[in-house]
This record gives structure tokens, sequence and C-alpha cells, in this order.
């Protein structure tokens, strides 16, 4: 789904002492430099402090705590430059040596040599003007008044951001779309397993459904950091519901279930879905919610097809406009509060690419060939019923690939 508050779904599953590679190295250098010199920049500044940009560190391939201020000056011609402070210098292990690392200690010498790199010049940064992206958006206000006073002149690197951080890798590709398949097939059994107890004398509870499937994916060899979701009939109608055995609900004849299930092989790419379904036959009005729904799903992926097929630029706030005008023409506009999709990249479900929203925020990049998001439109009506239906989807060079094979048409009945 769109997000969760507690436990925090936006950092990646951890994935043992294996450190993740640098995305900037001697060998992507120049694909950098080119895309750079098509942006027409003099180089990319990457900053970070104490983790608050993790495109940086990424870029980077930082290490260890990262208590001090780094710099990493990328020019659109000649040689990469590190800023890094002197009792942090094992950080930068991934570092080409043959790249200049400067030293400092003081902060005059590290706003010196800041403008010595980018003074005057046009400069990329994790910026975001007007917060438009708030993905992108994560320089200091302090930061970008330092190196505005030499002069430079900032723009976002939004762009670079989805082309060199987000992109999936082949294997990562291989390990998301395996993922799919299983947790599609745990959510189909988490449904039979409810709907089987409902005409019991001991129906389970949302928490216990919730724990077999964490059960399911131990035995295939998935991980995830909380969760799945199960959501009864009221419940659903909250996007941020967890179940508890602390107030269990009974799940008994007559109610919709949502289940929201996210899970991820060791190092790979998240795979995220959402499924519905009725304990015996539908209300007509759960039909009636999830008609919109999976029309609306429907519209933001044909319109995503037959863009992406016909090589046609499309933007992720495009697909979210197409699948909104679904949902208020069946009179449900109010209750589709959440943005139609996230960005999935290889380092969070919730990643840095773009995503598919033009509600919560003013999504203007292109979906480029490589990259990974959610489709999951919604209708919320308080206190009475969610309906949600979430596929995950990747572009290739032409095509859009859909995930699971076997996605959702018509309502689950058990």
């Amino acid at each position: 789904m769109a997000c969760r508050m507690a436990p925090d779904r936006h950092r990646p599953m951890t994935r043992g002492p294996a450190r993740e590679p640098a995305l900037l190295t001697a060998a992507t250098l120049p694909a950098i430099q080119e895309a750079l010199a098509a942006a027409g920049v003099d180089g990319w500044l990457l900053y970070d402090f104490r983790g608050l940009n993790p495109i940086a560190r990424a870029m980077v391939g930082l290490e260890g705590m990262g208590s001090r201020r780094i710099f990493a000056w990328v020019p659109t011609t000649g040689t990469p430059v590190g800023l890094s402070h002197a009792i942090e210098q094992l950080d930068w292990a991934q570092w080409p040596a043959a790249w200049e690392r400067r030293v400092y200690a003081a902060w005059r010498t590290l706003e010196r040599d800041v403008a010595s790199l980018v003074g005057n010049k046009r400069v990329a940064m994790e910026y975001s003007p007007g917060d438009a992206v708030p993905v992108v958006d994560r320089i200091p206000a302090g930061v970008l008044d330092m190196v505005r006073a030499t002069g430079a002149t900032v723009v976002t690197s939004a762009d670079l951001v989805s082309r060199f951080f987000a992109v999936w890798s082949a294997d990562g590709l291989a390990s998301h779309k395996r993922a799919a398949e299983q947790i599609a097939r745990i959510a189909r059994g988490a449904f039979a397993q409810a709907g089987t107890a409902a005409r019991t004398a001991k129906p389970l509870a949302e928490h216990e459904v919730m724990a077999w499937m964490q059960g399911e994916f131990l035995a295939v060899g998935l991980g995830t950091d909380h969760g799945p979701n199960v959501s009864a009939t009221e419940n659903a109608a909250n996007p941020h519901y967890e179940p508890s055995a602390s107030a269990p609900r009974l799940l008994r004849e007559g109610d919709a279930i949502l289940i929201d299930l996210w899970a991820t092989e060791p190092g790979g790419i998240y795979a995220d879905q959402t499924w519905m379904a009725s304990i015996g036959a539908p209300s007509p009005q759960l039909a009636k919610v999830w008609t919109a729904v999976r029309g609306a799903r429907d519209a933001a992926l044909d319109l995503l097809a037959s863009r992406i097929a016909s090589g046609q630029p499309v933007r992720g706030g495009e697909a979210d406009d197409a699948a909104r005008a679904v949902i208020e023409q069946a009179g449900f506009g109010a209750y589709f509060t959440h943005r139609t999709g996230h960005s999935i990249d290889a380092r969070a479900l919730h990643g840095s690419g773009p995503n598919i929203d033009n509600l919560e925020t003013r999504e203007e990049r292109l979906l480029i060939p490589g990259v990974g998001f959610s489709v999951e439109p919604g209708v919320y009506i308080p206190g009475k019923i969610g309906v949600r239906s979430e596929v995950n989807c990747w572009i290739g060079e032409d095509e859009l690939l859909v995930t699971p094979r076997e996605i959702q048409r018509e309502l689950i009945v058990v």
C-alpha cells in the first residue's frame, strides 16, 4: 500500500553483513557524465549528513557511522572529487583510489573546498523546488544557502535519481518476479483459511491470518520488515490499519477482507500486492466499490501500456489522473485519499524513483525503462468498508511488465 507509519516500512529489510556496492564507479561514470551533459549542468553535487540523503550514501557507497558532513562532486567532464571529514576516512572504502578526495576538519576548509568545486556553476542536487517531490528533496535549506553563496545555481537531480539510483538490475527484476508469484499464492491461501474457519465454531481473527502468512513467508525464504495486513470490512476503511492480538477482530460470513502483503528474497526487490475477498456472497456495496477500484487500476495500466508500447513519454502523474478519473466518475472520488502508486527500488519498498502521483505530490518525472512501482487505487468509506487492488509494474524498453502474472479480475469469494 502507499505507506505505513510504524514500524517504518520505508526502510529496506536487513540484508546481513554484505555491503551494498557503490553506484558511482569508474564503470558507471561515463553514463552519468553523459546524462549530466544532456541535462545542461556542470555536475552533480552529492551531500549527506547522518543519513539525511540515502541517495548520496548509496551513490558513493559510504559505510560506517556517517556522523560528519560529506560531499561528492561529479563533474560533467573530469574526475569526481570527494570531501570527507578527517575522522571518518574508513567510510570511503569504495571510493576509487584514482579519484581525488579532500579531507577537512574545520568548517572554513569545507566551505572553501565546496566553493572551489561548484562556484558559479549549474549544479544538480537532491532538491525539489517547492518540495514538489519530497522523496528527492533531501538537502537542508542551510546547505542550499552554502552552495548558492558560491554563485552556484542549484537544480533538481530528480531525473538523475530515477536513472542511476532507482532502476532495477536484471537480478533484481528476477527476484521480484519470483517473490510476486509466491505472495500471490499466499494471499489466496490466506483467504481460503479465513473462509473455511468462518463456517466453524472457531473463526479466525485478522491477526491469526496474518501470523499464518508470516509462517508461509518463512517457509519459502521471503522476508519483510513487518506485516502483512489483514483488514475486515470496516477496518479496511483505514488504509493504515494493522491487525493486533490486543484488539482481535474475527472474520465471519458477510465480511469483506482486504489483504495487503509485501515481501522480498534476501537482497532482492520487494513485491507488494493487495487482494480483496468476500466471505460468502459480496454485498452490493462491496461489489460496486470493487468495480470502481478495478476499473481505476486497469485505466492506469492501460494508459501506461499503450504509451510505453508506442514509445510515447508518460509520467506517473498522468497514470494517477487516469485512475482517479474512474473513481470520481463512480462517485467515490472523496474516498480515494492517497496516490495511485509508489516507487519500488532495490533499497526500499517505498523507493526514490517516480511515484504514480498527482494528488499528494507533483510527480512530473518521466517513467523510464528500468524503474518499478505499484499501482494501487483504493476507496475508503469510514466506518463501513475499504477496497484496494494493488499490482506492481516494471518498465522495459517497449513494454510494461505487470506482476503477478495473474492479477485479480474478480472478487474472491470464500
